[in-house]
């Protein structure tokens, strides 16, 4: 595999990074660096902000050099429309015009379903930590984003808020009882967008450190859940999810992007 330009665009704001790195959690961002890694280090990382970095203009002009770009998770709701996800979306436009390949993560599909035309709004119901069988759809089975996939499958997962109107040429890849659009394809031009609104590459201890961390907020705001009790049993059933899952199975769909951006390279 020769060397790939790939820029990891972080979807969090600056404040949160920092509440993840005083109390011991792995940005996003870092998250990414290590599941990409683990596939092969012949990877060169550049990272942008689009909420906060100054220099978005002089990234835009270079979008073209990259290789791939992957967008990850968000603590934001897109329907809140602030000027920090404003900016996101607009650099998301710009990636869709510049950048071959995209693989959007959670809050990064969302962004790139809304900046082609789609829709986001906030779920009837949540994934905390972990989404369950989730299916593949016919097209799904046959996308290579799933090579050597299992047709039914759990995999990390924390969101509130789901995608309901895929752009015009979209495709739904997979979906599950809690959000019907798991994953999905569309392009933009010659770009090609690959998203998925589950985590393969967020470990499921990191997810019980996000659940500690947010209890709080899930218990009071969210009303999530009930009690610490509560939180406590769920954490208990994501471990016994630990005990069985595969790695290399869990991040497949990183290792088949990245193999995909090789075999067009």
């Amino acid at each position: 595999m020769s060397n790939l330009n790939i820029l990891i665009v972080e979807g969090n704001l600056r404040e949160e990074n920092q509440n993840f790195s005083e109390v011991g959690i792995q940005t996003h961002t870092e998250s990414l660096k290590d599941s990409l890694n683990h596939f092969t280090n012949d990877l060169n990382f550049d990272v942008v902000n689009p909420s906060s970095d100054e220099n978005l203009t002089l990234v835009s002009e270079k979008l073209s050099n990259y290789d791939g770009l992957i967008w990850g998770g968000s603590s934001l709701n897109i329907y809140n429309d602030t000027p920090e996800i404003k900016r996101q979306i607009e650099f998301m436009k710009e990636c869709q015009k510049k950048v071959k390949n995209i693989l959007a993560i959670c809050w990064g599909m969302q962004v790139a379903v809304t900046a082609a035309g789609g829709e986001v709004k906030k779920a009837t119901n949540s994934h905390i930590g972990i989404a369950n069988e989730i299916m593949l759809s016919k097209d799904g089975l046959n996308h290579p984003l799933f090579k050597d996939k299992d047709k039914k499958f759990n995999s990390p997962a924390f969101n509130f808020d789901e995608v309901v109107t895929i752009p015009s040429n979209g495709v739904c890849l997979a979906s599950n009882k809690i959000n019907k659009i798991q994953s999905l394809y569309f392009n933009v031009g010659d770009t090609r967008i690959w998203g998925l609104q589950y985590h393969p590459e967020i470990t499921y201890e990191k997810m019980i450190s996000l659940i500690e961390f947010r209890k709080d907020k899930l218990i009071e705001n969210r009303k999530v859940f009930k009690n610490e009790k509560e939180i406590k049993d769920h954490i208990s059933f994501i471990k016994d999810e630990i005990a069985v899952s595969n790695k290399a199975q869990r991040m497949i769909e990183l290792k088949n992007w990245l193999d995909n951006i090789q075999r067009n390279h």
